[in-house]
């Protein structure tokens, strides 16, 4: 659970990051390098610049990454780092919910019968929703149930089944919900023994690497969506930075 609240703090940084930040600082929340937290106007303690861990960063030069020191946001002073907020009953939590239902590879039903917001049915290759709910429980079960979607894949994944599946696409939900601050319940964590057991770490870093690079996009697009960015003259002309 601690691992899903880094990762929705930190939803840029690779799961084999957050593995090393909690490994060497365990009450690590927010982090960064220096040169990020520069970006973000922040500048490290000074009596807090021995004190970093260790994260793979992108180097300066050539391609590849590099070992680099990391500080928590607790170890930084300067301006105050903004966060989304997604709050019930706003323009920006209905288009943070649309965006969620674009995901969604299989169409949209309305179901007012339904016993939960939202299910991927799998037989019959729809997401059912249910708009009776209000809109943090609508937004934390939509984005479990798009991930379902997304896993199943119409079928191509003959491998899919909802139980095997279930933590992963709530793990999707629980990043998002951390990223936007919206309340959800913790998942489910009673298999995660029997899910994972036996599993090579190259196979537990794939699983979460799917999860991490799923809720990364559709956490982006919300991004984009709630606030779209400035255009200022002559921005048209500008090169795209790579």
């Amino acid at each position: 659970m601690q691992y899903l609240e880094v990762q929705g703090d930190n939803p840029f940084y690779s799961p084999g990051n957050i593995a090393l930040a909690m490994y060497q600082k365990p009450d690590v929340t927010r982090f960064g390098t220096r040169e990020k937290w520069k970006t973000m106007g922040r500048s490290i303690m000074d009596s807090e610049v021995k004190n970093g861990f260790q994260i793979f960063s992108r180097a300066s030069f050539g391609k590849g990454f590099i070992l680099a020191p990391a500080y928590d946001i607790s170890q930084t002073y300067g301006r105050e780092v903004k966060a989304v907020r997604l709050e019930n009953n706003t323009q920006a939590m209905e288009d943070a919910l649309k965006t969620v239902l674009n995901y969604s590879i299989v169409p949209p039903v309305v179901d007012e019968s339904l016993d939960s917001p939202a299910y991927y049915d799998p037989e019959k290759l729809e997401l059912a929703i249910n708009p009776a709910y209000p809109d943090n429980e609508a937004f934390s079960a939509i984005a479990a149930e798009v991930a379902h979607s997304r896993m199943h894949a119409k079928g191509v994944n003959t491998y899919y089944s909802r139980a095997e599946c279930d933590l992963d696409a709530q793990s999707v939900s629980c990043i998002l919900c951390r990223r936007f601050g919206i309340q959800r319940e913790a998942p489910d964590l009673s298999r995660l023994g029997e899910l994972y057991g036996g599993w090579t770490p190259q196979e537990v870093r794939q699983a979460l690497d799917t999860v991490q690079d799923m809720s990364k996009k559709m956490g982006n697009s919300i991004d984009r969506n709630i606030a779209p960015p400035e255009h200022t003259r002559g921005s048209h002309t500008r090169r795209p930075e790579r």
